[in-house]
């Protein structure tokens, strides 16, 4: 292990190359996620593809579900062939998959694209998180995944000012044209985005990291303890439930579902919702912004409260806070208090989903990192299937202001999980006298 260098050397060249083209490649993820549900009112009201509310609560579940894949699956790959050329491919296949979706003659051919882009982004932004966790100055790892998910919502009011520019004079295809424009940053990865330093390390190849660490001045991570046996796949995922890890992990999995569920049904209806309560579609779109926003402000307020006091007890407070935004959105207000609860919302929500990742990426072994983030993420996917289809079906039947209850109710259920989650951390962490560079690590 090198040796330790200024707190000033830390955060070295390396960890601002890094950190910045993981926060790009993540900006273009929320491009892409987010654009479905900005152009949705769109669609829905000129009928594009035949579209009614329940066929697109099913397609905003195709990309879900897509990322379910990408998501269950990115951890392990990434452990194997490493999170710079998994991020290269995340990148391209969500791009061009934007592509196919701007070409779709039918709801079928749509909902592929949606599926291919889900993989891409679900694979994506668990390898981002465990790229940048290796750069992170010492105990502010939970701060600096919090920059980087600020790249996520600044993709979402991207999507916003798209669709209110670009929809209108040419039509929802254009959007998604756009959305391929992210294949021209593939070639800039390429060539520039470094290799995982815990990878490198975990391989075996220490001295390429030494070399990598060195020159760029940041911390080489310490080698695992043991290393997995060549071939078995399966060990990583094995070792989130030894030693007495299995009841965490369940917890945090339980979490993520409710999390999830209320991140991207929020996000696939916001706008649709809103427009349902008679705002025109420039002030829904708006909201997408003040959403988008306040997650951008949350993300800087939760990474730093988190490094400090523990990212479960702030996650589970920041997702009670949550479900009562989400709560009053269903009641009539004046449209400046509208806003304000919309931006607050956006503050909360958005902010109390990645806090958990924070807890899991930080409380992992580096070799085990990126698989014990995808899976979390992965699991908690299923909710973020359930929650398009569930407001689809609830806008269907002329129930939306139901969609924003069962949303609140969601956001409940993962201030229960993460609280108790919060709970068994503390008391281990005062039995086994661990340090607070691991945050709420379980």
């Amino acid at each position: 292990m090198s040796s330790s260098p200024s707190p000033s050397a830390r955060v070295g060249r390396l960890a601002v190359v890094a950190v910045g083209l993981c926060w790009l490649a993540v900006l273009f993820d929320g491009l892409d996620m987010f654009i479905y549900g900005s152009v949705l009112p769109h669609m829905l009201a000129e009928k594009a593809l035949g579209l009614t509310p329940d066929k697109a609560g099913d397609l905003g579940s195709y990309a879900t579900f897509g990322m379910l894949v990408g998501a269950l699956t990115a951890g392990t790959v990434a452990d194997r062939i490493g999170r710079r050329k998994l991020m290269v491919a995340c990148v391209a296949l969500f791009s061009l998959a934007s592509a196919l979706c701007a070409t779709a003659g039918s709801v079928a051919v749509f909902g592929l694209g949606r599926t291919l882009a889900g993989i891409g982004l679900g694979g994506l932004l668990p390898t981002a998180i465990s790229m940048v966790s290796d750069y992170a100055p010492r105990g502010r790892g939970a701060l600096t995944i919090g920059m980087l998910m600020t790249a996520h919502h600044a993709g979402g009011i991207l999507s916003a000012y798209v669709a209110l520019w670009v929809v209108e004079p040419l039509g929802w295809r254009a959007a998604f044209w756009f959305c391929v424009l992210p294949l021209l940053f593939v070639p800039v990865l390429v060539r520039f985005l470094p290799e995982s330093l815990s990878f490198l390390v975990a391989k075996g190849r220490t001295d390429q990291a030494r070399a990598l660490a060195g020159r760029y001045e940041v911390e080489l991570p310490a080698a695992p303890a043991e290393k997995q046996a060549a071939g078995d796949r399966w060990n990583a995922l094995a070792n989130l439930f030894r030693g007495g890890e299995w009841t965490q992990t369940l917890l945090y999995w339980l979490a993520s579902f409710g999390g999830l569920l209320l991140v991207y049904g929020v996000a696939t209806w916001l706008p649709t919702l809103m427009r349902s309560e008679g705002y025109n579609l420039g002030s829904a779109l708006t909201f997408v912004v003040l959403f988008n926003l306040g997650g951008i402000v949350g993300m800087l307020v939760a990474g730093r409260a988190s490094d400090r006091f523990g990212a479960p007890r702030i996650s589970a407070i920041w997702f009670a806070l949550t479900a009562a935004g989400v709560f009053l959105l269903s009641v009539h207000m004046p449209p400046a208090l509208t806003f304000t609860v919309v931006f607050l919302t956006g503050v909360f929500l958005n902010s109390a989903q990645t806090m958990i990742y924070a807890t899991v990426s930080i409380g992992s072994r580096p070799e085990n990192r990126a698989t014990a983030v995808g899976w979390t993420s992965g699991m908690g996917r299923f909710g973020a299937v359930f929650g398009p289809w569930l407001g689809g079906q609830l806008l269907a039947a002329n129930n939306g202001d139901w969609g924003f209850t069962a949303f609140a109710l969601a956001g409940l259920s993962s201030m229960v999980f993460i609280g108790i989650a919060a709970l068994r951390g503390s008391k281990r962490t005062a039995s086994t006298g661990s340090g607070q560079e691991l945050v709420g690590a379980h």
